[in-house]
């Protein structure tokens, strides 16, 4: 498999772990402009990276996609154990991290995103919504930072960020790549999903 258009060696990491209680059925086999969600991240995926992970304690679910699956090393800890779980996975520093429910990200906006990965342990957009954790970079030195956080039972992705190195992407460094910054759309509720579907 080649590097696709991601020029550094890094792992894509999809997170499947959500409880999808507002939404009562599993968002990323919801269907936007007639495919899976799940389904378009995986091509997007296979385009950009050389090693995919699929983070999910509900592996049966996603045998269908023939991706390798990783389930939680922390359980119940939210989206904080699901990328540390990909990342104590990862065979490379970096990794790309993205919810499984985001239906619109751009293959330019994360190949750029990883771009940045050398020399920062975090590349992070942020907009004016504020920092995108969950479609983001991190390197595998966030790791004993992230164990320190779900061991003391604090699921906050954002308060180890202070003891690693980041590089935020303000929002004018990623309307170039995405002018209407649909990459952060997320499925939380059917209203959600109704609301969406006029997007392109």
């Amino acid at each position: 498999m080649t590097l696709g258009m991601v020029g550094v060696k890094t792992t894509g990491i999809i997170l499947a772990g959500g409880k999808n209680l507002r939404m009562g059925q599993n968002k990323a086999f919801l269907e936007v402009q007639g495919q899976r969600i799940i389904d378009r991240t995986k091509s997007i995926f296979l385009e950009l990276f050389e090693e995919i992970l699929l983070v999910t304690n509900s592996p049966s679910d996603y045998l269908d996609l023939n991706l390798r699956t990783v389930t939680d090393l922390y359980q119940e800890k939210g989206s904080l154990g699901g990328i540390f779980t990909g990342l104590f996975h990862a065979s490379f520093s970096h990794a790309f991290v993205v919810a499984c429910d985001m239906p619109f990200i751009k293959p330019a906006l994360i190949s750029h995103l990883a771009g940045l990965s050398r020399g920062y342990d975090i590349v992070i957009p942020r907009t004016d919504d504020g920092l995108q954790p969950l479609h983001a970079v991190y390197s595998r030195k966030c790791l004993p930072f992230m164990e320190d956080l779900l061991r003391s039972g604090n699921l906050k992705i954002l308060d180890f960020f202070h003891r690693v190195k980041k590089r935020e992407v303000p929002t004018e460094e990623i309307l170039p790549f995405d002018p209407r910054l649909l990459s952060f759309l997320n499925l939380n509720t059917p209203e959600d999903l109704s609301r969406i579907q006029e997007f392109s």
